[in-house]
């Protein structure tokens, strides 16, 4: 049964990488469903786990370190006569 339900979640998923929709959340979900039947879906969970917090890792750093530095951004120069 976990497997037609999370296979059916797992290429939603997918399919919502093209088509309006959480793409990236359900493939996450459908993962989470296979998991507790398949270690190739466990494997394929922690990676997907690990990748998605490094990501947010550097988003949040990056974020930071431009707020840090002053004079970037979209608001630099906004005021002076040119």
């Amino acid at each position: 049964m976990a497997l037609v339900i999370g296979g059916t979640v797992l290429l939603l998923g997918v399919a919502l990488l093209v088509l309006p929709g959480p793409g990236w959340l359900l493939i996450i979900g459908g993962l989470a469903i296979l998991a507790g039947e398949f270690a190739w879906a466990r494997w394929l969970l922690k990676h997907a786990k690990a990748t998605a917090k490094n990501g947010l890792s550097y988003l949040v750093f990056w974020r930071r370190s431009e707020a840090a530095t002053p004079g970037t951004g979209p608001s630099a120069g906004e005021g002076e006569d040119a």
